[in-house]
């Protein structure tokens, strides 16, 4: 009896160190599945897959961007949509640490804009983003009770944010595919996240998305920026 008892502890200290090599092994696994899935999705709509990617997670200060460490921007995806280049990711990062270490998981998708706007964030109302003091943004009411009661628009002081929240963009942010979600213009850029790993049977959605915001920016918001979309 005894000498069975004693075997339990040995038994644990082979079995739990197995286990353990295995999880590892098979997420590396499915890992490198994932990785040749997405690349063979890349090529055939002639896009480019790329593993990692550190030099996007400095390049916008946006949520889900510039928050807590261990900071990641994996599988990403990059091609054209519709003459407007495009790169949609996995984004991760880290809060606290020990017991009480945290893992967030986003699907980032940006939109190359012809040329550089002021900052301005759309969030579901009721999300706050300490990041907008970096901006210098304020919280921004439209006329719209409807459209207030939707969205948070955070935006520097002026009339910027009323001249990109049109009526006819107002209707756009309205429909069911827009709602809910968190997008910014952040320098040359549009972009939005949901939460969890990238999903790439979405990332067609979600340029479309941002594809027909970008085609409601009125011609006098570009102008002042410099570029002249009927130039095109």
């Amino acid at each position: 009896m005894d000498s069975g008892f004693s075997l339990v502890p040995i038994l644990m200290w082979v079995l739990i160190p197995a286990f353990v090599i295995g999880v590892i092994v098979f997420s590396h696994h499915q890992a490198k599945k994932r990785r040749e899935h997405l690349a063979r999705w890349a090529a055939a709509r002639g896009w480019k897959y790329t593993p990692s990617a550190p030099h996007l997670v400095s390049r916008w200060r946006s949520a889900p961007f510039g928050r807590g460490s261990s900071r990641r921007a994996t599988n990403v995806l990059s091609g054209d949509f519709h003459g407007r280049h495009v790169v949609s990711m996995t984004y991760k990062y880290t809060t606290g640490s020990g017991k009480n270490r945290s893992t967030h998981t986003f699907h980032v998708i940006a939109m190359h804009l012809p040329a550089p706007l002021p900052w301005l964030q759309l969030s579901p109302e009721g999300m706050g983003d300490s990041i907008a003091k970096f901006f210098g943004g304020q919280d921004i009411e439209f006329e719209s009770e409807a459209f207030n009661d939707a969205w948070r628009v955070k935006a520097p002081p002026g009339q910027y944010a009323y001249d990109v929240i049109h009526p006819r963009m107002m209707e756009r942010l309205m429909q069911p595919d827009a709602l809910r979600r968190t997008i910014s213009i952040e320098g040359q850029d549009i972009l939005m996240y949901v939460s969890g790993r990238q999903q790439e049977q979405y990332i067609d959605a979600y340029a479309n998305l941002l594809y027909g915001i970008v085609d409601q920016i009125p011609r006098h918001v570009w102008l002042r920026a410099g570029y002249d979309p009927g130039m095109g």
